[in-house]
């Protein structure tokens, strides 16, 4: 037999553990092959140089509503803010990612607890029990302090960590994006309350005028200038004008019972609301460097950035899951059979020592799991591409459409103006006896479109303007303006 030292004889031992480990290593589970090649787009990869102009404009302030001039639009959205359901929900998802970042940051810290337990037993005497005890009933008392902590040597618990802080980030964009969408659906409704109030104000006036045609036909008829034809016609076109108040009037209601449910209230209050004063809002210009800096305007994109940024430390953790897990472990206590012995210093347990767990064959489920989250990853930067390309598709069509509508008010106000002195004139024809009723009716028909034209456009280009500064994101910019980490 040789004779070793015990510097030898150690070094042997850790030698021959390597390569058990290594031996051990080389036929675990493995996640080779597993990859993914989609990578989150730039928006200077995405042409927007015509559409999109740089025109030195400012992007939308916080109380972009107040641009229309109207104290009551700006004091809805401030109560839906405040008490909707939908904003109550989106804080409960906040809520609840937090709690989950909380509990995977006790994950990253040393776990102590103690417990106490009494048992009354009965002991066998067919085993190891000393005979002073085999076969009598003992109380047993035991009261232990307990340690562990896992070394999280390949980062799993931190890189969860990250994961369930970014979660958190995300559902803070959620609810920023909710309280937008919210911001611009009762902006939306009320304008469009504006212009059916609007169009309102033009049907009571073709009633009053198609009155004051029927008083100068039933004169005419009396005269024998006009016969009951002409006058049936006269009161039939009055009933249809009076048909559309009601009618107006109607879908008057109706949106004001939408405006009370976007307020998170009950139909009555939408009952409450004052006829709409809105005015018109200053030149849209572009803000420069649009497309870089949408990125963080628009809380929908920072949400799916932060997607992104959880799935890419999800994928870290699948991978950890792969090495081993070592867990350290200590305990102290009393543990001793009655009273009389449990406090003496001859009842002291004490334990300490390492768990290691290390999969070496489970079936593929390791490989699976990682699978999923790279899926999971490859979704969140699809997710993240769609959603910048749609949001600066949204900024140029509001845009193009507002220019348009400039462009159509123009053309339909010269139209309507026209319109209006050509029913003048008509009118005043026909009370002199020079023109038919036909001519009037006519007139009148041409001179009621055009009215209804030009105040639908201008509502229409409140919308459009509404629907912009949403599409730049209401005021919104992100606290961390940093790409993702896609380093997986």
């Amino acid at each position: 037999m040789v004779w070793q030292s015990p510097q030898a004889k150690q070094r042997a031992t850790l030698l021959a553990l390597s390569t058990i480990v290594a031996a051990v290593l080389a036929g675990c589970a493995n996640y080779a092959g597993i990859h993914s090649d989609k990578d989150m787009a730039l928006p200077t990869q995405i042409a927007t140089a015509q559409s999109m102009p740089s025109e030195g404009g400012h992007w939308p302030a916080t109380d972009w509503a107040s641009q229309f001039g109207d104290a009551q639009l700006k004091a809805l959205i401030d109560e839906a803010l405040a008490g909707s359901p939908s904003i109550d929900k989106a804080r409960a998802r906040i809520a609840a990612a937090v709690a989950f970042s909380e509990s995977a940051n006790a994950n990253t810290l040393p776990q102590v607890g103690a417990g106490y337990s009494w048992t009354r037993q009965r002991l066998t005497e067919s085993t190891f029990i000393p005979p002073a005890f085999a076969g009598t009933w003992q109380s047993e008392n035991k009261a232990i302090i307990s340690a562990s902590y896992e070394l999280d040597l390949w980062g799993k618990n931190r890189e969860a960590l990250r994961s369930a802080v970014s979660m958190v980030h995300m559902t803070e964009a959620e609810a920023e994006q909710v309280k937008l969408t919210l911001s611009q659906a009762i902006a939306r409704s009320y304008n469009e309350l504006a212009r059916l109030y609007a169009l309102l104000d033009i049907a009571r006036d073709e009633v009053t005028q198609r009155e004051e045609v029927l008083r100068v036909t039933r004169g005419r008829v009396r005269m024998g200038l006009d016969t009951a034809v002409e006058q049936q016609t006269a009161e039939a076109n009055l009933a249809a004008a009076q048909v559309s108040v009601s009618a107006l009037e109607g879908s008057i209601q109706r949106t004001r019972y939408q405006l009370g449910a976007l307020l998170g209230k009950g139909p009555d209050r939408g009952l409450a609301i004052a006829k709409p004063a809105l005015g018109g809002a200053e030149e849209i210009h572009l803000p420069d460097n649009l497309p870089a800096d949408l990125v963080a305007r628009r809380p929908d994109i920072v949400a799916a950035r932060w997607r992104v940024e959880a799935t890419t430390h999800d994928i870290k953790v699948a991978k950890a899951e792969f090495y081993p897990d070592i867990n350290l472990s200590a305990a102290i206590g009393l543990d001793a059979f009655g009273w009389g012995r449990f406090l003496h210093a001859a009842s002291r347990t004490v334990s300490a020592g390492p768990a290691i767990h290390l999969p070496i064959f489970d079936g593929g489920a390791l490989r699976a799991q990682l699978k999923g989250r790279y899926a999971d990853f490859d979704f969140a930067v699809a997710n993240y591409n769609d959603t910048l390309i749609q949001a600066l598709t949204d900024v140029a069509t509001q845009l193009s459409d507002i220019r348009s509508v400039n462009a159509q008010i123009i053309n339909a106000v010269r139209a309507d103006e026209a319109a209006q002195r050509a029913l003048k004139l008509a009118m005043a024809q026909y009370r002199a006896g020079l023109t038919t009723q036909l001519t009037v009716l006519n007139a009148q028909t041409t001179a009621l479109a055009s009215s209804q034209t030009v105040t639908t456009l201008r509502m229409q280009r409140r919308d459009r303007q509404i629907a912009l500064a949403a599409a730049l994101g209401g005021g919104y910019t992100a606290d961390d303006t940093q790409s993702a980490d896609t380093t997986r």
